[in-house]
């Protein structure tokens, strides 16, 4: 286990040897060399969102939410190593040659456990959804894979951005986000808090916005209270990019570059990602910095470089330049992105049989595109495999594929000098002469992701409301209206408006951006090779006149816990090829099945061993996931629907039953009252063991009911 407290003596030592003019040069971002002490430079931003980012050639995974889509804790731990392997490959291969560029360290500004509470939020493909207990997990398995678990840091992880920030991008240089006490520590703050605590994570950056007045790179509230003092954070704190220079220019809280970065200094910000640290000299100057101010961050920020062993020798020195995009590496990349992709709806159209086609048709602007599969905070794949390709790669040379682009992603026409919607009519003629379309449609990181980063200017990255462009809704009701089988795989992050397909096609196919290589993995679900067996990670509402104002941080109406009306596609929901049907439910010697009333005593401040038994009833083998909620039905706090507290991915064969073990944490029995304080309060509390959430439209969607037990507090 790694030794922080001799990591920090060292640290302490060396920058006791530094000029202050050093200390404050080394709470740049890009920290330059100090020749006399040998400390070379090192730049401190680098991403990993879903493999080594901007850096050249990396295993390129499914983005974020698609990942989060296979409900998978151990599958992300695995990811999160081998993107440290992969970036300690390329530490050791740029150090070689004397490259400390940006993106060439080990601090990784990942993971986003921000949670994606309003589907037009651009950004939401790079979290894990809109659940805090599944964000937390997730992110916590990734944390702990990204840093390992030996005398160093494998990579330094980050959580990220701290805290309640989630759109609108337009507005995140000024805006307040307001938040209830409440929903501050039922909802935003628990990711973080299990990251801090229970995953040791070495570094938090701060978000751009205001949190309830306070700059979040500058709040005392979130930095020294919360984060310092309730979770006895020990690592350093980085400042999103620009962020500090925010509060002058933006939030108006100060009134120069000096007092914006002696505001963050003091308030705990270690590292500044942007230029207003430079100014930090002249603050000292000013009297607004103390020398002390300025030795605590640097020392900080040199206890993590010693924990990475970066003035060591290390086992990690020898991880050689072949892990980059290994054949293991790509190998897990095809499973994340098998594992997440989800199966909406599917009227016996799917598996397509291979031996009954002579043609099929590949339509759709997200057909052929490279973009579509890899999300934003991207790498390079030394291979792309689109939908098309991996549809082509897959059925036998005499099976025609025809291929059209159908529309632009956006525009009105594909060619210049061409009329509006000038591929249509070559849509419909493919989908004429084919026994079955496969028609791709969705959006790509130009049009949903971060403030600065996309074409969508209109909106700074964000959806102005579900529907998919215009272009895109004229070419699918163009292909339907042939008449031929239809399946719709949507290429989005987010949830959209899907009620058009979800009526008309045949099947309906939530893609994600599934990673460089995921058109092979898509082919391989079409075909039947693979069952699909993701769970939506977030709520698909059918359109946001159901939802508040994308301003208001109010969870009231937002998200599976609150949301009153009836969704297009829960959150949780997911279909398979397989017949899955939980058929009890064990606990402490009690065995409960579907229908029946069933009542224990519990204590609620013990942990909970819940079995449950599962069957498929059918031959085709597939994964599936199990999932628990709960509801303390008795209390005035709890969230209107009950909330996820377990959840476990299976695998089952054709015909086998499997009893699959949960543990629900002592945490499931409470609920946050209005003075963000977290409780057990009433007597009785809802459970409900299935495959989806005990819903109306989950029910009507899968035709499954779950396996309810309701627990009774002992001293009740």
């Amino acid at each position: 286990m790694r030794d922080r407290e001799k990591a920090r003596k060292r640290a302490h030592e060396l920058v006791g040897k530094m000029t202050l003019e050093e200390k404050a040069s080394q709470l740049r971002f890009d920290a330059p060399a100090i020749p006399r002490l040998n400390v070379p430079a090192y730049n401190w931003w680098n991403e990993a969102l879903h493999g080594v980012a901007r850096a050249g050639v990396a295993t390129s995974f499914p983005q974020a939410i698609g990942m989060a889509a296979a409900f998978d804790a151990p599958m992300m731990e695995e990811v999160g190593e081998a993107i440290a392997v992969e970036g300690r490959a390329k530490y050791n291969a740029y150090k070689e040659e004397g490259d400390r560029d940006i993106y060439k360290g080990l601090t990784f500004w990942s993971p986003n456990v921000n949670i994606f509470r309003d589907p037009r939020w651009g950004r939401g493909h790079e979290t894990y959804g809109e659940d805090p207990y599944l964000t937390g997990e997730l992110g916590k398995a990734f944390v702990e894979g990204l840093q390992g678990d030996g005398e160093y840091l494998h990579a330094a992880a980050c959580a990220k951005h701290f805290a309640v920030h989630s759109g609108p991008e337009g507005l995140r240089h000024q805006f307040d986000a307001k938040a209830s006490k409440k929903d501050m520590w039922e909802t935003y703050l628990p990711a973080f808090e299990k990251l801090v605590k229970e995953a040791d994570v070495e570094a938090v950056m701060g978000a751009y916005n205001r949190t309830n007045g306070e700059p979040c790179c500058g709040s005392s509230t979130l930095m020294q209270e919360i984060l310092r003092g309730k979770w006895e954070f020990e690592g350093h704190y980085v400042s999103d990019c620009w962020a500090v220079r925010d509060f002058h220019e933006h939030h108006m809280v100060t009134d120069t570059a000096e007092e914006s970065a002696a505001m963050a200094l003091k308030a705990g910000c270690d590292v500044n990602c942007g230029n207003t640290y430079l100014h930090m000299m002249k603050a000292y100057q000013d009297g607004l910095v103390t020398e002390e101010e300025i030795t605590r961050a640097a020392e900080r920020l040199f206890t993590t470089r010693f924990l990475l062993g970066l003035f060591d020798e290390t086992e990690y020195d020898r991880t050689g330049f072949d892990r980059i995009e290994c054949r293991e590496h790509l190998e897990l990349a095809d499973r994340a992105a098998a594992e997440g992709i989800v199966l909406l709806k599917n009227n016996g159209v799917l598996p397509l049989k291979k031996e009954s086609l002579k043609a099929v048709g590949v339509i759709g602007p997200n057909a052929n595109s490279r973009a579509a599969l890899i999300g934003n905070y991207h790498g390079t794949s030394s291979r792309y495999v689109t939908v098309l390709e991996g549809i082509q790669d897959a059925l036998p040379e005499d099976t025609r594929v025809y291929y059209s682009e159908g529309c632009h992603l956006y525009r009105e026409k594909v060619e210049g000098l061409g009329q509006r919607q000038d591929r249509i009519a070559e849509a419909v003629s493919v989908a004429k002469n084919s026994d079955v379309v496969v028609l791709c449609v969705g959006l790509d990181e130009t049009l949903e992701g971060e403030e600065g980063d996309t074409g969508n200017s209109y909106a700074s990255g964000d959806k102005t409301d579900l529907l998919l462009p215009q272009v895109q809704r004229e070419l699918i009701e163009a292909v339907i209206k042939v008449g031929r089988p239809v399946i719709v795989l949507n290429m989005t992050g987010s949830a959209m408006d899907l009620r058009y397909v979800q009526e008309h096609a045949d099947a309906v196919v939530q893609v994600w951006y599934p990673g460089a290589r995921g058109g092979r993995t898509v082919a391989q679900i079409l075909f039947g090779e693979i069952s699909p067996s993701g769970k939506l990670p977030v709520t698909f509402y059918n359109n946001t006149k159901e939802l508040p104002d994308f301003e208001d941080y109010s969870m009231k109406g937002r998200t599976y816990r609150y949301f009153e009306g009836k969704p297009l596609y829960p959150f949780g929901y997911g279909l398979t090829y397989g017949d899955v049907t939980v058929d009890s439910v064990s606990c402490a010697g009690n065995v409960w099945k579907a229908g029946e009333d069933n009542t224990m005593e519990w204590n609620p401040e013990e942990e909970l061993t819940v079995k449950v038994s599962l069957t498929n009833k059918s031959r085709t083998a597939t994964g599936e996931v199990v999932q628990i909620y709960v509801k303390a039905s008795e209390s005035a706090h709890a969230t209107p629907n009950g909330k996820l507290c377990a959840f476990s991915r299976v695998f089952l064969n054709g015909a086998e039953t499997k009893e699959v073990e949960l543990k629900i944490g002592a945490d499931a029995f409470t609920v946050v009252n209005e003075e963000g304080e977290r409780l057990v309060d009433g007597r009785r509390f809802l459970f409900s063991a299935g495959l989806g959430q005990p819903d109306e439209r989950t029910r009507e969607l899968t035709g499954r009911e779950c396996v309810a037990f309701t627990l009774q507090r002992k001293d009740g």
